[in-house]
C-alpha cells in the first residue's frame, strides 16, 4: 500500500473542506516540503486540463478567477494554463489567441508570483485549486467553420479596427460619430459580402464549410446588466445572438466567424466610448452642484445600450437594403441572409434549449437616462455616404 504524498495529504486536508483551519493545515504541509513543488504544479495543470473537458476555455478560467479571487491567483492560473498548453497544439485560432493573452498575465519572466514566503504561496495555490475543482460544466463551444480568410478580409478588419481606435481616442463627439458610423457600415457590408461568398449560390447548412459557432465575451463589473444589454444589441445588429451568464461574467455569442469578429470589436469600442461619455456627464453634473450615484451610472449605460441598439439595427437594415438593390441582387442576397439567420438560431437553440429574459433593474435616474441617450446619439452609427 502506497504512502500518500505531501501534496495528497495537503489536498485531503484543504480542498474538500471550506474552513480556514483546513486551508492552513494544507498550506503548512506544502510549505514544509519544497520537494513537493513539482508535483503541486503538475496537479494544478491537471485541474486546468479538467476545466477544458468541462467546456471552459483559457480566457473563461482567467476571467472567473479574477472575478472570484485576486490578481495573485490570476497570475498563478495563467502560469498553469501556459504550462498545460505546452503539451499540445491549440485546438483552434481563438484558443491560440486566448493563450497569447494568458501568457501576458503570467508575467514576462515566467514567475507567477512576486517573492513571498512559502506558506503564503501555498495558501494562494490551494485557494486557486479549490476554485478550479469546483468549476461547473459549461456548454462546449464549437468554433465557427469558415473558408480561408482572404487578404481583402484582413484589410477590411484592419480598417475597422483603425476607425474604432480613432473614435475612442478623439475628444470631439462629431468626429467619433463619423468614425463609428463608417466602421459600422464597413462591418455590415463585410458581413453581407462574407455571406454571399460563403453561400456560393447554394444554401447555408449547419454542417457546411462555413457554419455558425460561438465564442464567449467578458461582461465585467460594475453595471454588468447594462453592459450585457449593449452586447446583445451589438450582436443582434450583426446577425448574431447573445446569451448572458451572469454568474460567470460572460455572454456566449452565437454567429458566423466574420460576424463574431466585428461584434467583439464594436462592443469593446462602444464600451470605451460609453465610459468616457459617462465620466464627462458626471463631471458636468458635479460642476452644477448635483451629486451623482450608482443609479445615475446604471441609468446612463442602460439608456446608451437601448439607443445604440436602435441605431445599429437601423444601419444594418440600410446596408442590407442597399446591397440587395445593387444590380438586382435582391433575389440572391435575401435568401442567403435568411438562411444564415436560421442557422444561427438553430445553433443557439442546440446550445441553450432553455433561456430566460432578465429585467434591467436600477434604471430610475432621469438625468442619467437622458444623458446616456444623448451620448448614444452622439456616437450613433447611422449611414453617412455610401462606401465603395
Amino acid at each position: 500500500m502506497s504512502t500518500p504524498t505531501t501534496v495528497g495529504r495537503a489536498f485531503e486536508a484543504a480542498l474538500y473542506a471550506e474552513t480556514d483551519a483546513a486551508l492552513d493545515t494544507g498550506a503548512s504541509l506544502l510549505a514544509a516540503d519544497p520537494a513537493a513543488d513539482a508535483e503541486l504544479t503538475r496537479r494544478g495543470e491537471e485541474f486546468v486540463a479538467a476545466a477544458w473537458r468541462r467546456g471552459w476555455q483559457p480566457a473563461d478560467v482567467v476571467r472567473y478567477v479574477r472575478r472570484e479571487l485576486d490578481e495573485t491567483h490570476v497570475r498563478l492560473v495563467a502560469a498553469l494554463i501556459r504550462g498545460e498548453a505546452g503539451r499540445r497544439p491549440a485546438p483552434h485560432p481563438r484558443w491560440a489567441a486566448q493563450l497569447a493573452e494568458v501568457a501576458e498575465a503570467a508575467g514576462p519572466d515566467g514567475s507567477p508570483l512576486p517573492r513571498t514566503d512559502r506558506f503564503s504561496r501555498a495558501t494562494a495555490v490551494l485557494e486557486l485549486y479549490r476554485l478550479l475543482l469546483g468549476l461547473p460544466a459549461l456548454e462546449p463551444l464549437d468554433p465557427p467553420r469558415r473558408a480561408a480568410v482572404s487578404s481583402s478580409d484582413s484589410r477590411t478588419l484592419a480598417r475597422i479596427r483603425a476607425l474604432l481606435a480613432k473614435a475612442e481616442a478623439t475628444g470631439y463627439p462629431e468626429e467619433a460619430e463619423a468614425l463609428s458610423a463608417k466602421a459600422q457600415e464597413l462591418m455590415a457590408r463585410h458581413s453581407i459580402d462574407e455571406a454571399v461568398l460563403a453561400a456560393g449560390g447554394g444554401t447555408v447548412r449547419a454542417g457546411g464549410a462555413d457554419a455558425p459557432g460561438a465564442c464567449r465575451i467578458g461582461v465585467d463589473p460594475p453595471y454588468e446588466t447594462a453592459k450585457a444589454v449593449l452586447l446583445d444589441a451589438v450582436a443582434a445588429a450583426n446577425r448574431c445572438r447573445a446569451v448572458w451568464h451572469e454568474e460567470f461574467g460572460f455572454s456566449t455569442v452565437v454567429g458566423f466567424e466574420a460576424d463574431l469578429e466585428v461584434v467583439e470589436l464594436l462592443h469593446t469600442s462602444l464600451l470605451v466610448q460609453a465610459t468616457a461619455a459617462m465620466t464627462a456627464a458626471e463631471a458636468a453634473q458635479r460642476a452644477g452642484g448635483r451629486k451623482r450615484t450608482k443609479t445615475f451610472r446604471q441609468s446612463f449605460l442602460a439608456a446608451y445600450a437601448h439607443r445604440m441598439g436602435d441605431r445599429l439595427a437601423a444601419t444594418a437594415r440600410e446596408q442590407t437594403a442597399e446591397a440587395a438593390g445593387e444590380g438586382g441582387r435582391e433575389r440572391d442576397l435575401l435568401p442567403v441572409l435568411a438562411a444564415r439567420d436560421v442557422a444561427v438560431t438553430e445553433h443557439l437553440e442546440r446550445l441553450f434549449p432553455k433561456t430566460v429574459t432578465t429585467r434591467l433593474r436600477g434604471v430610475s435616474d432621469e438625468a442619467g437616462w437622458h444623458q446616456g441617450t444623448a451620448a448614444a446619439d452622439r456616437a450613433r452609427v447611422e449611414r453617412h455616404r455610401p462606401l465603395r
